[in-house]
């Protein structure tokens, strides 16, 4: 009797398994892998502002063939050494600016019933509330209705229906504030404006592989590879981004072209391949932007306000009257993030971008127009350096720690279950290689926590080899034979072993999920991990089994 698969889940196994062994390759030639792609991502930068390609660009990008796979499994901060800072986002900062930029709106407003309410003053108060007299009490429900006129809709989908503001009588003032539905708004956009703000700058430093997220309510934690030290992270952090609203000249597909006397070809932020042409000399800067939020048009749709101190608002509504239906470009850091057309003059200080938004795509611009500085300050609890030797001696560790656990548990598996046992080491590497591909494929940052979880994987990996054999080994002893003992055992050890690594994959899942920093690297090797073990164990380690017993067609099995 013989076993058997159909021949298109044998090709299908051992297609995943070959594809599993070919993405993993690079990380065998490490350096040179990393030459090449440091290489390609410099002269991709070249070419997006026109440039070209240096010829030591060029021959650090021939160290690797372009027709092999060039993804490697990245190494976090602590295998590689660099910088880890974990910054608090004081968010009641901005709550003191909001207040601060309503005051001379809340004033000009109350002025327009100055019969009623008399002089207007404003009073001392805690930095998140905006308190207001007026000379004359009997006008104080007017000046409370005024007011509320200056509120508008929470723009998050679980604030829909709720105003931004609240204005109520308190004694002989009126006392402004952010509602609570404003409160947990504003915290969530001055965190994305605060990570994105950080990201650009991280990116535009030239790092590699930066881990930049989001940490409880208000902190972020930023950990950055290759970087000298914790105040180098710092420098770089604390630099200032450039925001203007320049002139469009026009716009081009060609990133050769020239774009003329004072001005200057940028790229689009979001489509790739296409540029502008703009006057060097800004309209206005972001220096003179006061703020920018997300809002919706007169036809209820997803739409950024924005807002300009005095000075700005002066040149803006000058340029906006005498350029009515042409483009008018939002430049960050050297990029066009936005060109929409002027539809009328803005004066006033503040207007309206419209377009095909969604949702998510206007608070995202909105958060973009606000990243010329960070919204608000940021005190770094923590700060560590961890330099690249002790990386090493992490890498080197953990090679160790694999090595050391590969073989012992070859030796065991060997020693227990002879020539299956063999079978066991062979699926063991490559289910070691589909890790490493797996990883290389996402992206995957590996640290020291992360190996651990490898090394945790390798035991269980032969953990349902031993089921499985330990079943097969019942099964010759109630007198089956051994092609049958094989298909048995295969069949009754699976909910076994399905069960036992849901269980941990769920855990696994859980710990990405709750977890920051080297536990979430742990939680991904351990799931990839997890997956590829039990793939190993139910076919491939069945289908090496099977090539096996056909070949040899024993009459008894020794397991």
């Amino acid at each position: 009797m013989q076993l058997s698969t159909p021949l298109w889940k044998r090709l299908v196994i051992w297609a995943l398994v070959a594809f599993g062994v070919f993405m993993a390759a690079p990380n065998l030639f490490y350096a040179r892998v990393e030459t090449h792609n440091d290489a390609a991502t410099a002269i991709a930068k070249a070419a997006a502002t026109g440039g070209v390609a240096t010829p030591d660009q060029t021959a650090a990008l021939a160290t690797w063939p372009s027709y092999l796979p060039s993804s490697l499994v990245n190494l976090g901060l602590d295998l590689r050494g660099g910088a880890h800072l974990l910054a608090e986002v004081k968010v009641a900062d901005v709550y003191k600016q909001r207040m601060d930029v309503l005051w001379p709106e809340a004033r000009d407003a109350l002025k327009e019933i100055r019969d009623q309410v008399g002089a207007v003053k404003r009073e001392a108060s805690t930095p998140d509330v905006l308190r207001i007299s007026i000379s004359k009490p009997e006008g104080l429900p007017a000046a409370v209705t005024k007011l509320q006129g200056l509120a508008s809709a929470v723009v998050t989908l679980t604030g829909v229906g709720q105003k931004d503001l609240s204005v109520v009588q308190d004694g002989q003032a009126i006392v402004v504030s952010l509602t609570d539905a404003e409160k947990a708004a504003t915290d969530t956009r001055t965190m994305q404006q605060s990570l994105e703000i950080i990201r650009r700058r991280v990116d535009a430093a030239g790092t590699r592989e930066p881990s930049i997220q989001r940490q409880g309510t208000d902190r972020i934690l930023i950990e950055v590879p290759g970087i000298g030290s914790a105040q180098d992270l710092k420098n770089i952090i604390g630099t200032t981004a450039k925001l203007t609203f320049n002139t469009v000249v026009g716009r081009t597909e060609d990133a050769t072209s020239a774009p003329g006397p004072n001005n200057s070809l940028l790229p689009d932020a979001e489509h790739k391949g296409t540029y502008w042409v703009v006057e060097d000399a800004p309209v206005v800067t972001g220096e003179e932007l006061t703020d920018a939020q997300p809002s919706f048009d007169q036809n209820n749709r997803p739409a950024v306000s924005f807002k300009f101190n005095v000075a700005g608002a002066r040149k803006f509504g000058e340029y906006t009257g005498a350029n009515i239906g042409q483009p008018f470009a939002i430049v960050l850091d050297k990029q066009v993030i936005s060109a929409p057309t002027i539809q009328s003059a803005i004066t006033g200080g503040s207007g309206i971008i419209t377009g095909s938004f969604s949702l998510e795509e206007s608070t995202n611009l909105a958060v973009l127009l606000r990243a010329g500085a960070l919204p608000a300050e940021m005190s770094f609890l923590e700060e560590r350096t961890v330099g690249p030797e002790l990386g090493q001696d992490s890498i080197d560790a953990g090679k160790v720690a694999a090595v050391v656990g590969m073989v012992l548990v070859g030796l065991f598996m060997i020693a227990s279950y002879g020539l299956f046992g063999v079978f066991a080491v062979v699926a063991l590497i490559l289910n070691m290689a589909m890790i490493f591909g797996a990883l290389s494929m996402i992206g995957g940052t590996l640290t020291l926590p992360g190996i651990a979880g490898i090394v945790l994987t390798i035991g269980m990996a032969v953990d349902a080899n031993v089921l499985v054999y330990e079943r097969i080994r019942e099964e010759i002893r109630t007198a089956h034979t051994p092609a049958r003992a094989i298909e048995v055992g295969y069949e009754r050890a699976l909910s076994a072993i399905v069960d036992a690594n849901f269980t941990t994959l769920i855990t696994a899942i859980i710990l990405y999920f709750f977890g920051a920093g080297p536990v979430r690297g742990f939680a991904v090797t351990l799931a990839i991990g997890i997956i590829t073990s039990v793939f190993s164990a139910i076919y491939l380690t069945r289908l090496i089994i099977q090539a096996w017993f056909n070949w040899r067609k024993p009459k008894a099995l020794i397991v």
